[in-house]
């Protein structure tokens, strides 16, 4: 069971290992629905020795295919990656974002369902950093390479918990993490099919984030639980539209000391065979 503080870490704790300095990398993972790359406003300001990381080319495998939009990496390319971004083995990884945590807590979950135990998420991103008064660097950041090793080869059974299609609904509740008008079927703006999967309750991931974009406390979050019918035990899955802003949901859970099983390839896995069900409308 993880506490918020192995999960989280707040701009003013960053600044206190910065100052120390203790063996630390820094993640910069911008990414939006609307603007994948985040590289041009990484580029115009960041935080002090921050590496950009592109999600969709090394927080993704594209090559796989029937796994949705997003499939997860190999362990293999991902310690490649991570030896790039200038990671040691015994340093503190933090990542962060500059929306709604959603880059930031896929870097999360794949780092640390690779086996690395020592990842934090900013807390409030790059706006907290920002409203705490600090500074921002320009320009690229270019690390020496790192040597981390990276224990699990296979992100689909590796140290996080996952679901398969054919496990999704087998006991539990399952999560829907898209806006409620997707989860409807109202609009579905990326995929070519509309709705969600059968069973699911849908808590946008949203949900979990006060309003300066930190994650809320645990009272808040278990009444926000009690507030959409969620068992206060009992196993927990979730999904979105590829394996992104589930991260979000995800990581409040286990910030509460709550594990959650990701569905990786989310509604875009799901939708893409025909034969599966699909439910459209409220809960």
């Amino acid at each position: 069971m993880e506490t918020r503080d192995q999960v989280l870490i707040t701009a003013t704790e960053l600044a206190a290992v910065m100052e120390a300095g203790d063996p630390l990398a820094i993640l910069d993972v911008r990414w939006r629905l609307d603007e994948p790359d985040g590289r041009a406003a990484y580029l115009a300001g960041h935080l002090p020795g921050a590496v950009y990381v592109p999600l969709e080319d090394e927080l993704s495998d594209h090559a796989l295919t029937g796994r949705g939009r997003h499939p997860l990496p190999s362990g293999r390319s991902l310690e490649a990656a991570a030896r790039r971004w200038g990671i040691d083995q015994d340093d503190l990884v933090v990542v962060y974002d500059d929306w709604n945590r959603a880059g930031s807590a896929r870097a999360w979950w794949v780092l640390t369902a690779a086996g690395l135990d020592n990842v934090r998420i900013l807390d409030g991103g790059l706006p907290g950093w920002r409203a705490s008064g600090r500074d921002l660097d320009t320009g690229p950041v270019d690390p020496p390479p790192g040597n981390v090793a990276v224990p699990h080869d296979d992100l689909y059974a590796g140290a996080r918990p996952t679901l398969t299609a054919a496990q999704v609904g087998e006991g539990g509740t399952l999560l829907d993490a898209r806006a409620p008008e997707r989860f409807r079927g109202d609009v579905e703006p990326l995929d070519p099919v509309a709705g969600h999967i059968p069973g699911a309750k849908n808590l946008p991931s949203g949900a979990v984030l006060a309003a300066d974009g930190t994650f809320v406390g645990d009272y808040a979050l278990a009444q926000l639980l009690s507030d959409h019918g969620i068992d206060r035990e009992g196993p927990v899955g979730v999904y979105c539209g590829s394996g992104v802003t589930a991260a979000i949901t995800i990581a409040a859970l286990a910030a509460a000391g709550r594990e959650a099983a990701l569905y990786p390839g989310s509604w875009s896995e799901w939708c893409s065979d025909p034969s599966r069900p699909v439910a459209s409308g409220p809960e």
